[in-house]
């Protein structure tokens, strides 16, 4: 008989419906029997004791929610009938003690990357164009248009035929073929970034995207970049510069900067950096990939648009794929700290140093304390696409989204903007929003991101390979133009997430050596820095 409810943890005292599963049908699970007293949705959850008004609710292991409401057993857990609550978390509690994978498949691993002079080494090879200020973001855009045709080749697109044959009252059925760009270069891209930033607001937001900025140029996916400042705003090309000494001090990257108010005209200006970052393209072009040990690689870890299944078959997948990545000598980013909320006993114990366990609950009290001065909390963390899929409070979609993370020890506990030196698990202080966390890991020094959904996200990178990796089989199906990888197979019982994370290491070595995902194709890139000021 095909499975109804999982359990995620043998201290759980609820399950997650694998399929909807109506009013009144009796359940066999684990030597009782339940009679399912509402109608539950696949991916939501049913109580398997009676809970009285502030009951805990447990699941994968840890609290996640107590009872608002008195609660039967087989009734479906609902935002009307639980609220957010978590363990309050003040340090270490006990020694951590850790088992790495069975990793010997992936030691001696290669994939074929772009080597750079400070030791780190590309997925990708990027020629970056990016503004100090929002004021040039017109220029950038101008400069985006003329490249991207250029070097691109571009022809006509398929929206643009469509509106054509619209235009004309033709049927679209009769539109040619849209043929495919060919690149003038074969082993350089142009990437564009605009952002609303580098003026206007309180000085240390500025200080903080010439961090963010200084981390992408030094990120081994780019080759070097081409810079442009107004002149007057708060991000001044000598705070960016020190920004840039800062993470990087003996940079070799061709840093190409230009300020407008002294340049005269727009049309000067832009023939100038058009000269100049053409022939800087050019030689970055001549760069060739070569093999890496696997050990090189840096991978970001994401989710968003979450549903009831991320936290049992795509995050956990991350996971073991992070635990790999940790025994062979790489490294993995976890980040989206409102996302471990009621999880931080278990990261603190993990942490190899005590100062990084200190900095972590800092970092987190810090980041809660605003959330809640700006009249809002962490319990408002899940959006309504994840209630309506089943993670009705935060504890709840932290407890599956810190899966990502896997079982390895934390090697260190950054703060946004500041880059990942060390190998193994790095937890990364970052917003839950899907672009601001993954803009943050890229300029951190991810050279791939892994990102789950369960519901669908477009989001891609600039300078940095995501690959989407659905919860579901339906969601893939569905979204095959942004789904690069399908993790359903875990919550029909077909595969292991063992099984499923060594077909994604296999995928990961591919982008890694030049396999577009699917966001690259779709040309997503986005962009947005974590503002964490006022406007002045």
């Amino acid at each position: 008989m095909e499975k109804q409810l999982i359990k995620v943890h043998p201290k759980d005292n609820v399950a997650v419906a694998l399929k909807n599963i109506s009013k009144g049908t009796q359940i066999d699970f684990e030597k009782q029997s339940i009679e399912v007293v509402s109608d539950v949705k696949a991916k939501h959850k049913i109580a398997l004791t009676p809970l009285e008004i502030n009951d805990k609710i447990i699941m994968y292991g840890v609290l996640v929610g107590s009872a608002s409401k008195p609660i039967g057993k087989g009734e479906v857990i609902t935002t009307e009938n639980v609220k957010h609550q978590s363990e309050k978390v003040f340090g270490k509690t006990e020694q951590f003690t850790w088992t790495p994978p069975e990793a010997s498949r992936w030691k001696d691993e290669t994939f074929m990357g772009y080597h750079r002079k400070d030791g780190q080494v590309g997925t990708r090879n990027v020629w970056l164009f990016f503004p100090l200020v929002f004021c040039e973001n017109r220029n950038i855009e101008v400069l985006k248009e003329v490249f991207e045709k250029e070097l691109l080749n571009q022809h006509v697109s398929e929206q643009q035929l469509l509106l054509r044959s619209l235009l004309n009252k033709s049927d679209q059925s009769s539109s040619s073929v849209v043929a495919q760009p060919v690149p003038v270069f074969d082993n350089v891209e142009v990437q564009f970034i605009t952002h609303q930033g580098g003026c206007g607001g309180i000085r240390q937001d500025s200080e903080s995207l010439a961090r963010l900025l200084a981390g992408y140029v030094n990120n081994p996916n780019v080759a070097g970049a081409t810079v442009l400042s107004l002149g007057c705003q708060n991000l001044q090309i000598r705070i960016f510069k020190d920004a840039l000494t800062a993470v990087a001090p003996e940079n070799t990257k061709p840093v190409l900067i230009y300020e407008q108010q002294q340049m005269g005209t727009v049309d000067n200006m832009l023939n100038t950096i058009i000269t100049d970052s053409f022939e800087a393209i050019k030689k970055a072009n001549e760069i060739k990939r070569s093999p890496a040990s696997i050990s090189k690689l840096r991978i970001g870890l994401e989710c968003g648009g979450s549903d009831g299944f991320s936290g049992i078959s795509a995050n956990p997948t991350l996971g073991h794929v992070s635990d790999i990545m940790a025994a062979v000598g790489g490294s993995a980013i976890l980040s989206e700290f409102p996302e471990l909320c009621g999880v931080e006993q278990e990261l603190v114990n993990r942490c190899v140093e005590e100062k990084d366990g200190k900095r972590f609950l800092e970092l987190m009290k810090a980041y809660e304390k605003s959330v809640v001065d700006a009249g809002s909390g962490f319990d408002m963390n899940p959006s309504p696409g994840n209630i309506k899929d089943g993670l009705i409070t935060d504890a709840m979609k932290s407890a599956g989204a810190a899966k990502k993370g896997g079982t390895s020890p934390v090697s260190e506990v950054l703060d946004y903007t500041e880059y990942v030196t060390k190998p193994g698990l790095t937890l990364l202080c970052t917003p839950g929003n899907d672009v601001e966390s993954t803009t943050a890991m890229a300029g951190s020094g991810a050279n791939i991101i892994l990102f789950t959904t369960g519901l669908g996200t477009p989001t891609g990178n600039p300078i940095t390979p995501v690959i989407k990796v659905s919860s579901n089989t339906e969601l893939a199906e569905k979204m095959p133009d942004i789904i690069d990888f399908e993790t359903g197979a875990i919550i029909r019982g077909e595969k292991t997430i063992e099984q499923t994370a060594d077909q994604l290491m296999e995928y990961i070595l591919e982008v890694a050596s030049g396999k577009p995902t699917k966001a690259m194709e779709l040309n997503q890139s986005d962009f947005i820095p974590w503002k964490r000021g006022v406007s002045l």
